[in-house]
């Protein structure tokens, strides 16, 4: 009995699976006018006129600084008065009804976003008090998970010293959580949030267990 010797492949690289890939892929029809305004409740309202209208800037970088492309951003926060307009807020009732508090953005070949938003508030957390911030969650492909982070502002440094979730940072990285003033844009106050998500040591944008 004659045995035939294995046929070698040729060296032509074949398309990965869907399990050698890491998501999410979104289109762009994911994404709606107005999605990173978080200062009206729809792309056709009027936006709130409580407080100060800022724009939210930055990159999202990979390790060497290369640009994260197709990532998507999602923020939410406090309004101005630092109210939720939902029911696990007491005082939900006295929320701003024109601010969404939510919204969502994507960047581009050069890694950039941009909200809109207003300076949001603080509030008081049990026997604690949160500084004014934005929560950002980054989804992007290669990343095995959602990763989620805080934003601050330097406006409020007693309040970000007190703050309990800053607290949890090592004290060098908590300036990397802190945004920068970054001019104006279209008549608003600018400021830049830079989003690394591997870097050297030190460098790298702390983020938070859910």
């Amino acid at each position: 009995m004659s045995t035939a010797a294995p046929q070698a492949r040729p060296n032509v690289p074949l398309p990965p699976s869907s399990s050698q890939t890491i998501g999410p892929f979104f289109p762009q029809s994911f994404f709606r006018p107005g999605d990173n305004d978080l200062t009206r409740i729809s792309a056709e309202a009027a936006p709130s006129t409580r407080g100060e209208r800022i724009t939210l800037r930055g990159r999202v970088t990979r390790e060497g600084g290369v640009p994260c492309v197709n990532a998507v951003l999602e923020a939410w926060q406090a309004d101005a008065g630092g109210r939720f307009r939902h029911p696990a807020d007491p005082e939900w009732h006295l929320a701003d009804p024109d601010f969404l508090g939510w919204g969502r953005a994507w960047t581009d070949a050069e890694g950039r976003y941009e909200f809109h938003t207003l300076l949001p508030g603080g509030y008081a957390a049990g026997a604690a008090r949160r500084a004014p911030h934005v929560n950002l969650a980054i989804m992007a492909s290669g990343l095995m998970q959602t990763l989620t982070t805080t934003l601050f502002f330097p406006d409020f440094p007693a309040e970000n010293a007190a703050d309990p979730v800053l607290a949890l940072v090592p004290e060098v990285l908590r300036p990397l959580l802190v945004a920068d003033p970054d001019g104006m844009a279209e008549g608003l106050r600018a400021f830049r949030f830079d989003l690394r998500l591997r870097a050297a040591r030190g460098e790298e944008t702390p983020f938070f267990e859910e």
